[in-house]
């Protein structure tokens, strides 16, 4: 059964004298400036709730007072009562935060702040679900609100005046109709008791569980209690006196050991008749002892203690330091029949496997509650758990610290406008928030209110808060949401949604380049087949029609390479099959004429020059065009300036070839490159240039200073086409690299 102590008076209908009574109980463990802010915050209580009662038909002022007390039997220091006792006067968006941080200190403040912040959080209420995905999506919400409980508090102290309050509303349920008591207990089982024990504040926990099996199943709970024929206080007087036996075997053996022990709680013993489909008389660790030694002959040395000292039972041994669990779990088990012939569990191990049971992946919570916990909020639970335990004890008015540096949460918690809590990394924006909701939404992100004020977008958001996005229809992301010194977002899903709907904009403008000079070509070419780009796309080894043409406005494909995939110019189709020319013996390897890389063809010895504007490399396909003076200017087919050409112009085209020449031969082509600028990138950008051999021959540079987007033109000496693409593949893959492509 569960017992509790207090030092609030049982009868005494005056909030007021209900206060005076617990401040002359409490405050000799307190100095006195402790007093004083005890006092005032006692005054303020009285003040800010006045004659306000709840649910429970308690006065808040005497709930409040309760969850403060429950805090003291926890030794906890004197700004934590201040802030139990201060919960809800003044909201933390009120003008009076500031005068509580003037009256209490700082940390009273924060407390109080955090407290708002998770009550109005808490206050979420969801949708009831059937079927299998129902109870996913339940647990789910629920490590989620334990995991925003842990994460909204800046001091691990507001997670104990969470579940101190929580534990005051469990002992007044019997007030309440039965479908309330019902919603209590089970949001007590499923977040706030399992969040105790993670803290491992197991005075809480065991009460917690045992008050919520109590409001949710009261003939179990009476029926367990009447089982066990005593009461707790009888049960722990019965450990002592194990504690006390065992301590002196242990000595007289020569054996250091630290042993401890308690009586197993009712709820515990009720989840383990569940489990095993037992009755109570078929369970045999109602009492439970440990004992902790410094290496494993020790343990065995221990066990042989115990049983020397009571006879065991022998179904009930288990070792698990010669076979460990699954999850590296160490100990030994034994059961045994103690004093006056009642059953006793005794668990035997190291320091070394106490510490991993606690705080290892041997945890409890970890292992048993839900495996897919991140670092980070397992981190912050350990530090916590060991800021709890090191306290202990020592604990006094001021001794207590908030939690600082790395043991802050690295997550924030904020509500949509309909109450759903949305998880986002501490740092997160509007705009984070915005496409953690959808991509739409953040698209068309125009604007935002956090509880009720606009803010801008680069406003960092805090627990508790209400975001609204303020949206335009015909709105589109920025490039400057990506640039980092912005601070514009800070979550990879936002910026990874950005840059795939700029690079959608670039390949939807590739596209109708593409197509528009596909049809050209045909025109030109005669072909009046209709283009199949699908079926095309296939034998250049890319998936759609689109990525096909788009190919083709990037220059990536030659447009008069796929042309005369789609059919023959008009002139060759008119010419029937027997008039073709009879097979020609294969010609000799050309040689160009003097120094030229290039063979024109039906010409001997003709000047040639490669065009400046698309600068061609082996083995690009090329035209000639013959100009006045200069002889043959060669370019690349795809060349824009040749996609220009009027058809007056298109006469004085020629067909050009590349002659053999040396492998290593360079030739200057032009890259571009555009990037978001950051601290490193042209160091980046030199270093993967010297990784695909390529010489740079000349650079320009230009920063745009209202986007900090950077435009890169390179000349650089490549070898032939393929080595070309190399390079283009390498700075493809640097970081804030947004488009690469060969100077048209």
């Amino acid at each position: 059964m569960v017992q509790t102590t207090t030092n609030l008076p049982e009868r005494v209908e005056d909030d007021a004298a209900a206060v005076r009574h617990w401040l002359a109980r409490i405050g000799a463990r307190y100095d006195a400036a402790g007093r004083r802010r005890l006092e005032a915050a006692c005054e303020l209580l009285l003040d800010c709730h006045g004659d306000a009662v709840l649910e429970t038909g308690e006065s808040a002022v005497r709930h409040r007072l309760a969850a403060a007390d429950i805090l003291f039997g926890l030794r906890m220091d004197a700004d934590t009562l201040c802030a139990a006792l201060l919960q809800g006067c003044p909201d933390h968006r009120d003008p009076g935060a500031a005068a509580l941080a003037e009256t209490f200190g700082p940390g009273v403040a924060r407390m109080t702040a955090d407290l708002a912040r998770i009550e109005q959080l808490t206050r979420v209420e969801y949708v009831a679900e059937g079927g299998k995905r129902a109870a996913r999506n339940r647990l789910a919400r629920e490590e989620n609100l334990r995991r925003m409980l842990l994460g909204v508090a800046e001091d691990v102290r507001v997670v104990l005046l969470v579940l101190a309050d929580r534990l005051h509303l469990l002992r007044r349920t019997k007030h309440l109709d039965a479908e309330r008591r019902l919603e209590i207990a089970d949001d007590t089982r499923r977040v706030y008791a399992p969040l105790a024990n993670r803290l491992g504040v197991w005075q809480l926990k065991w009460e917690l569980e045992d008050l919520a099996l109590r409001a949710a199943e009261p003939d179990t709970y009476m029926r367990i209690a009447k089982a066990l024929a005593e009461r707790r206080n009888e049960r722990q007087d019965y450990i002592a006196r194990v504690l006390a036996a065992l301590r002196a075997e242990l000595a007289a053996a020569g054996i250091r050991a630290e042993v401890t022990g308690r009586p197993k709680h009712i709820y515990s013993i009720w989840r383990k008749m569940q489990r095993k489909g037992v009755d109570i008389d078929q369970i045999f660790d109602l009492r439970a002892v440990r004992i902790l030694v410094d290496d494993v002959p020790a343990c065995y040395s221990a066990l042989g203690v115990v049983h020397g000292l009571w006879p065991h039972i022998p179904s009930e041994f288990d070792d698990y330091i010669a076979t460990p669990k699954g999850n590296n779990y160490q100990s030994l088990h034994t059961a045994v029949v103690g004093p006056e012939d009642k059953p006793l569990e005794v668990q035997i191990r190291t320091h070394a496997m106490h510490e991993h049971a606690e705080y290892g992946v041997a945890a409890h919570w970890a292992y048993k509650e839900a495996k897919g916990h991140d670092p980070d909020f397992q981190r912050r639970v350990v530090s916590m758990r060991h800021w709890l335990e090191q306290a202990g004890d020592a604990r006094r008015d001021g001794d207590a610290a908030p939690l600082e540096g790395d043991l802050a949460s690295a997550h924030v918690y904020v509500l949509t406008p309909q109450a759903k809590v949305v998880e986002l990394p501490r740092g997160a924006t509007p705009l984070d928030f915005a496409y953690a909701i959808h991509s739409e939404i953040g698209h068309r992100c125009r604007g935002a209110r956090v509880d009720g004020r606009m803010v801008p977008l680069t406003y960092q958001l805090r627990s508790g808060e209400t975001v609204e996005i303020l949206t335009q229809k015909n709105a589109h992301p920025s490039r400057d949401w990506l640039s980092p010194h912005h601070g514009y977002m800070v979550t990879a899903r936002a910026r990874n949604r950005v840059r795939q709907w700029l690079k959608q904009q670039d390949f939807d403008r590739h596209l109708a380049e593409g197509r528009a000079a596909l049809e050209r070509e045909l025109t030109r070419l005669g072909i009046e087949a209709s283009p199949q780009p699908e079926k095309l796309a296939e034998r250049f080894n890319l998936k759609t029609g689109d990525d096909l043409l788009a190919a083709v406005g990037r220059g990536d494909l030659a447009v008069g390479q796929v042309a005369r995939q789609v059919g023959e110019p008009r002139a060759e189709r008119r010419e029937p099959p027997d008039a073709l020319p009879p097979p020609r013996a294969p010609a000799p390897p050309r040689e160009a004429a003097g120094r030229s890389d290039v063979v024109v063809e039906g010409v001997g010895d003709l000047m040639t020059h490669m065009a400046a504007c698309c600068r061609p490399v082996p083995y690009d396909k090329l035209v000639g065009y013959v100009s006045v003076g200069r002889g043959v200017i060669v370019h690349r087919r795809s060349c824009r300036e040749i996609l220009k050409l009027s058809a007056e112009e298109r006469a004085r085209l020629v067909d050009v070839t590349w002659a053999d020449q040396p492998a290593e031969s360079a030739h200057a082509v032009g890259v571009e490159l555009t990037a978001a600028d950051r601290r490193g990138l042209l160091r980046d950008i030199s270093s993967a240039l010297a990784d695909a051999d390529a010489n740079v021959l000349d650079s320009d540079t230009r920063t745009d200073a209202t986007t900090d987007i950077a435009h890169m033109h390179f000349t650089v000496a490549v070898i032939d086409a393929a080595h070309l693409e190399r390079i283009i593949a390498r700075l493809k893959q640097l970081p804030d690299v947004l488009d690469v492509r060969r100077a048209q």
